[in-house]
Protein backbone atom coordinates (compact mmCIF):
# COMPACT_ATOMS: atom_id res chain seq x y z
CA UNK A 1 0.00 0.00 0.00
CA UNK A 2 1.14 3.40 -1.00
CA UNK A 3 1.59 5.76 1.99
CA UNK A 4 0.25 9.61 1.77
CA UNK A 5 2.13 12.07 3.58
CA UNK A 6 0.45 15.29 2.97
CA UNK A 7 1.85 16.44 6.23
CA UNK A 8 5.60 17.05 3.95
CA UNK A 9 3.65 19.31 1.95
CA UNK A 10 1.05 21.24 4.48
CA UNK A 11 3.02 21.36 7.70
CA UNK A 12 1.36 20.50 11.22
CA UNK A 13 -0.71 22.35 13.02
CA UNK A 14 0.28 22.84 16.88
CA UNK A 15 -2.81 22.36 19.07
CA UNK A 16 -0.87 23.83 21.82
CA UNK A 17 -3.14 25.25 24.46
CA UNK A 18 -6.18 26.07 21.68
CA UNK A 19 -8.46 24.35 23.70
CA UNK A 20 -8.23 27.25 26.63
CA UNK A 21 -8.41 30.23 24.25
CA UNK A 22 -8.79 32.12 27.16
CA UNK A 23 -5.85 30.81 28.90
CA UNK A 24 -3.67 32.15 25.63
CA UNK A 25 -3.39 35.93 25.95
CA UNK A 26 -2.05 35.55 29.61
CA UNK A 27 0.11 32.87 28.78
CA UNK A 28 1.69 35.04 25.62
CA UNK A 29 2.52 37.83 27.96
CA UNK A 30 3.80 35.37 30.73
CA UNK A 31 5.95 33.37 27.98
CA UNK A 32 7.24 36.53 26.20
CA UNK A 33 8.85 38.38 29.96
CA UNK A 34 10.31 35.07 30.55
CA UNK A 35 11.92 34.91 26.98
CA UNK A 36 13.19 38.02 27.31
CA UNK A 37 14.88 37.07 30.90
CA UNK A 38 16.59 34.06 29.41
CA UNK A 39 17.84 35.94 26.64
CA UNK A 40 19.24 38.73 29.02
CA UNK A 41 20.26 36.70 31.87
CA UNK A 42 22.09 33.78 29.84
CA UNK A 43 23.86 36.78 27.43
CA UNK A 44 25.05 38.07 30.25
CA UNK A 45 26.71 35.03 32.06
CA UNK A 46 28.54 34.42 28.98
CA UNK A 47 29.66 38.32 28.46
CA UNK A 48 30.66 38.15 32.11
CA UNK A 49 32.60 34.56 31.83
CA UNK A 50 34.28 36.28 28.78
CA UNK A 51 35.27 39.69 30.27
CA UNK A 52 36.17 38.72 33.89
CA UNK A 53 39.67 36.86 33.94
CA UNK A 54 38.59 35.79 37.17
CA UNK A 55 35.86 33.23 35.83
CA UNK A 56 38.25 31.87 33.74
CA UNK A 57 38.42 28.41 35.16
CA UNK A 58 36.39 25.38 33.89
CA UNK A 59 33.63 25.71 36.07
CA UNK A 60 32.53 29.08 34.16
CA UNK A 61 33.50 27.26 30.81
CA UNK A 62 31.09 24.90 31.38
CA UNK A 63 28.33 27.64 32.69
CA UNK A 64 29.34 29.45 29.59
CA UNK A 65 28.19 26.20 26.80
CA UNK A 66 24.83 25.95 29.83
CA UNK A 67 24.13 29.34 29.08
CA UNK A 68 24.53 29.07 25.10
CA UNK A 69 22.54 26.19 25.16
CA UNK A 70 19.79 27.11 26.74
CA UNK A 71 19.59 30.91 24.78
CA UNK A 72 19.81 28.08 21.74
CA UNK A 73 17.18 25.86 23.23
CA UNK A 74 14.79 27.92 24.52
CA UNK A 75 14.70 30.24 21.17
CA UNK A 76 13.92 26.64 19.03
CA UNK A 77 10.68 27.04 19.95
CA UNK A 78 9.39 30.14 21.74
CA UNK A 79 9.51 32.32 18.96
CA UNK A 80 6.96 29.73 17.34
CA UNK A 81 5.11 29.55 19.96
CA UNK A 82 4.36 32.92 20.62
CA UNK A 83 3.58 33.44 17.03
CA UNK A 84 0.75 30.55 17.68
CA UNK A 85 -0.46 32.07 20.93
CA UNK A 86 -0.57 35.73 19.36
CA UNK A 87 -2.90 34.87 16.27
CA UNK A 88 -5.76 31.91 15.11
CA UNK A 89 -3.50 30.38 13.22
CA UNK A 90 -1.15 27.48 14.84
CA UNK A 91 0.27 26.31 11.75
CA UNK A 92 4.28 25.57 11.22
CA UNK A 93 5.40 24.69 7.88
CA UNK A 94 6.90 21.04 7.14
CA UNK A 95 10.79 22.39 7.36
CA UNK A 96 9.76 24.80 10.17
CA UNK A 97 8.61 21.48 12.32
CA UNK A 98 12.13 19.65 11.02
CA UNK A 99 14.44 22.50 12.07
CA UNK A 100 12.46 22.40 15.53
CA UNK A 101 12.96 18.82 16.16
CA UNK A 102 16.20 18.47 15.04
CA UNK A 103 17.57 21.34 16.78
CA UNK A 104 15.92 21.35 19.67
CA UNK A 105 16.31 17.45 20.45
CA UNK A 106 19.84 17.93 19.81
CA UNK A 107 20.04 21.03 22.53
CA UNK A 108 18.50 19.27 25.32
CA UNK A 109 20.24 15.85 24.55
CA UNK A 110 23.46 18.11 24.91
CA UNK A 111 22.38 19.61 28.14
CA UNK A 112 22.07 16.17 29.68
CA UNK A 113 25.53 15.18 29.05
CA UNK A 114 26.89 18.83 29.42
CA UNK A 115 24.86 18.43 33.31
CA UNK A 116 27.09 15.27 34.03
CA UNK A 117 30.14 16.96 33.25
CA UNK A 118 30.02 19.92 35.43
CA UNK A 119 29.21 17.33 38.09
CA UNK A 120 32.67 15.56 37.33
CA UNK A 121 33.93 19.26 37.53
CA UNK A 122 32.64 19.65 40.96
CA UNK A 123 33.88 16.37 42.02
CA UNK A 124 37.40 16.99 40.87
CA UNK A 125 37.66 20.21 42.51
CA UNK A 126 36.11 19.48 46.13
CA UNK A 127 37.38 15.74 45.94
CA UNK A 128 40.65 16.04 44.19
CA UNK A 129 41.45 19.80 44.63
CA UNK A 130 45.28 19.00 44.58
CA UNK A 131 44.70 17.73 41.13
CA UNK A 132 42.50 19.86 40.00
CA UNK A 133 44.29 21.98 37.43
CA UNK A 134 45.90 18.97 35.87
CA UNK A 135 42.72 16.65 35.68
CA UNK A 136 40.88 19.79 34.36
CA UNK A 137 43.70 21.22 32.16
CA UNK A 138 41.49 23.58 29.20
CA UNK A 139 42.25 20.97 26.65
CA UNK A 140 40.67 18.27 28.53
CA UNK A 141 37.43 20.87 29.41
CA UNK A 142 37.19 21.29 25.45
CA UNK A 143 37.28 17.80 25.05
CA UNK A 144 34.52 16.70 27.08
CA UNK A 145 32.53 20.14 26.18
CA UNK A 146 32.93 18.68 22.67
CA UNK A 147 31.99 15.20 23.70
CA UNK A 148 28.71 16.58 25.05
CA UNK A 149 27.98 18.30 21.75
CA UNK A 150 28.79 15.64 19.41
CA UNK A 151 26.56 13.48 21.65
CA UNK A 152 23.41 15.49 21.20
CA UNK A 153 24.18 15.88 17.24
CA UNK A 154 23.98 12.32 17.03
CA UNK A 155 21.10 11.36 19.14
CA UNK A 156 19.06 13.86 16.90
CA UNK A 157 20.57 12.90 13.50
CA UNK A 158 19.11 9.51 14.68
CA UNK A 159 16.24 10.19 16.49
CA UNK A 160 14.38 12.60 14.61
CA UNK A 161 15.62 11.12 10.99
CA UNK A 162 13.84 8.11 12.16
CA UNK A 163 10.82 9.90 13.28
CA UNK A 164 10.88 11.76 9.94
CA UNK A 165 10.46 8.77 8.47
CA UNK A 166 6.97 7.54 9.74
CA UNK A 167 3.83 7.77 7.97
CA UNK A 168 1.67 10.04 8.90
CA UNK A 169 -1.05 9.48 6.35
CA UNK A 170 -2.39 12.94 6.49
CA UNK A 171 -2.44 13.18 10.07
CA UNK A 172 -1.23 17.01 11.40
CA UNK A 173 -2.81 17.57 14.26
CA UNK A 174 -0.02 18.00 16.30
CA UNK A 175 -1.23 18.12 20.31
CA UNK A 176 1.60 19.69 21.92
CA UNK A 177 2.87 23.37 21.34
CA UNK A 178 6.52 22.84 19.78
CA UNK A 179 7.22 19.03 17.62
CA UNK A 180 9.34 16.50 19.35
CA UNK A 181 10.22 12.96 18.98
CA UNK A 182 7.24 11.32 21.27
CA UNK A 183 4.08 13.44 19.85
CA UNK A 184 5.06 12.70 16.45
CA UNK A 185 5.33 9.10 16.98
CA UNK A 186 1.92 9.20 18.55
CA UNK A 187 0.83 11.00 14.70
CA UNK A 188 2.17 7.98 12.37
CA UNK A 189 -0.30 5.43 10.90
CA UNK A 190 2.02 2.60 11.11
CA UNK A 191 3.83 0.46 13.86
CA UNK A 192 5.69 2.41 15.99
CA UNK A 193 7.45 -0.62 18.15
CA UNK A 194 10.81 -0.28 16.78
CA UNK A 195 10.64 3.97 17.80
CA UNK A 196 9.26 3.83 21.16
CA UNK A 197 11.93 0.90 21.57
CA UNK A 198 14.66 3.49 20.04
CA UNK A 199 12.75 6.12 21.88
CA UNK A 200 12.94 4.72 25.54
CA UNK A 201 17.12 3.26 24.51
CA UNK A 202 18.03 7.17 23.97
CA UNK A 203 16.12 8.30 26.73
CA UNK A 204 17.85 5.43 29.15
CA UNK A 205 21.48 6.71 27.53
CA UNK A 206 20.86 10.51 27.99
CA UNK A 207 18.13 10.72 31.30
CA UNK A 208 19.69 7.29 33.48
CA UNK A 209 23.09 7.30 32.80
CA UNK A 210 24.59 10.65 33.16
CA UNK A 211 21.64 11.22 36.12
CA UNK A 212 23.17 8.01 37.57
CA UNK A 213 26.79 9.49 37.23
CA UNK A 214 25.67 12.68 38.87
CA UNK A 215 24.82 11.13 41.93
CA UNK A 216 27.81 9.20 41.73
CA UNK A 217 30.10 12.42 41.56
CA UNK A 218 27.63 13.96 44.61
CA UNK A 219 27.49 10.70 46.57
CA UNK A 220 31.02 11.22 46.47
CA UNK A 221 31.16 14.73 47.16
CA UNK A 222 28.95 14.35 50.25
CA UNK A 223 31.67 11.84 51.72
CA UNK A 224 34.46 13.98 51.58
CA UNK A 225 32.85 17.35 52.79
CA UNK A 226 31.33 15.49 55.61
CA UNK A 227 34.76 14.45 56.69
CA UNK A 228 36.34 18.50 56.54
CA UNK A 229 36.14 19.25 60.62
CA UNK A 230 35.76 22.75 59.76
CA UNK A 231 32.34 24.09 59.58
CA UNK A 232 33.31 26.78 57.12
CA UNK A 233 34.91 24.51 54.96
CA UNK A 234 32.21 22.20 54.50
CA UNK A 235 29.75 25.46 54.03
CA UNK A 236 32.08 26.64 51.75
CA UNK A 237 32.25 23.36 49.58
CA UNK A 238 28.53 22.75 49.72
CA UNK A 239 28.01 26.10 48.32
CA UNK A 240 30.48 25.86 45.38
CA UNK A 241 28.08 22.47 44.45
CA UNK A 242 24.77 23.97 45.76
CA UNK A 243 23.93 26.15 42.17
CA UNK A 244 24.53 23.13 39.97
CA UNK A 245 22.51 20.82 42.45
CA UNK A 246 19.19 23.11 42.07
CA UNK A 247 19.57 23.12 38.28
CA UNK A 248 20.22 19.77 38.08
CA UNK A 249 17.37 18.62 40.41
CA UNK A 250 15.10 21.38 38.11
CA UNK A 251 16.24 19.88 35.18
CA UNK A 252 16.03 15.95 35.34
CA UNK A 253 12.46 16.09 37.46
CA UNK A 254 10.87 17.78 34.70
CA UNK A 255 12.50 15.98 31.78
CA UNK A 256 12.00 12.23 33.68
CA UNK A 257 8.47 13.35 34.53
CA UNK A 258 8.11 13.46 30.60
CA UNK A 259 10.27 10.77 28.97
CA UNK A 260 10.46 8.05 31.38
CA UNK A 261 6.52 8.26 33.39
CA UNK A 262 4.10 5.82 31.51
CA UNK A 263 1.92 8.56 28.92
CA UNK A 264 -0.82 7.10 29.71
CA UNK A 265 -0.47 8.12 33.98
CA UNK A 266 -0.82 12.48 32.96
CA UNK A 267 -3.31 14.22 31.19
CA UNK A 268 -2.38 15.84 27.79
CA UNK A 269 -2.54 19.39 29.40
CA UNK A 270 -0.51 18.30 32.50
CA UNK A 271 2.29 17.02 29.79
CA UNK A 272 1.81 20.53 28.04
CA UNK A 273 2.76 22.54 31.24
CA UNK A 274 5.69 20.43 32.41
CA UNK A 275 6.60 20.60 28.99
CA UNK A 276 6.31 24.42 29.03
CA UNK A 277 8.40 24.55 32.48
CA UNK A 278 11.27 22.63 30.66
CA UNK A 279 11.38 24.67 27.66
CA UNK A 280 10.26 28.27 28.87
CA UNK A 281 10.98 28.92 32.52
CA UNK A 282 14.14 26.17 33.51
CA UNK A 283 16.21 28.50 30.85
CA UNK A 284 15.16 31.41 32.60
CA UNK A 285 16.04 29.97 36.66
CA UNK A 286 20.00 28.89 35.57
CA UNK A 287 21.38 31.53 35.36
CA UNK A 288 19.23 33.43 38.54
CA UNK A 289 20.56 30.24 40.30
CA UNK A 290 24.26 30.92 39.57
CA UNK A 291 24.02 34.43 40.20
CA UNK A 292 21.92 34.73 43.39
CA UNK A 293 23.97 31.63 45.22
CA UNK A 294 26.97 32.56 43.47
CA UNK A 295 29.69 35.49 44.60
CA UNK A 296 32.21 35.46 42.28
CA UNK A 297 29.14 35.72 39.74
CA UNK A 298 27.77 39.08 42.07
CA UNK A 299 31.44 40.37 41.90
CA UNK A 300 32.04 39.89 38.49
CA UNK A 301 28.83 41.71 37.49
CA UNK A 302 28.68 44.33 39.97
CA UNK A 303 32.43 45.00 38.30
CA UNK A 304 31.07 44.66 35.04
CA UNK A 305 27.99 47.09 35.54
CA UNK A 306 30.66 49.63 37.52
CA UNK A 307 32.80 49.34 34.22
CA UNK A 308 29.65 50.07 31.89
CA UNK A 309 27.78 53.19 34.51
Amino acid sequence: MQWTNDSRLLGFILVGFSDQPQLELILFGVILFLYFMTLLGNSTIILVSLLDSKLHNPMYFFLSHLSFLDLCFTSSIVPQLLVNLGSSDKSITYGGSVVQLYVSLALGSTECVLLAVMSYDRYVAVCRPLHYSFVMHPRVCSILASMAWLSGVTTTLIQSTLTLQLPFCGNRKVDHFFCEVPVLIKLACVDTTFNQAELFVASVLFLVVPLSLILMSYGNIAQAVLKIKSAIGRRKAFRTCSSHVMVVIIFYGTIIFMYLQPTKSRSKDQGKFVSLFYTVVTPMLNPLIYTLRNKEVKAALKKFMGKTL
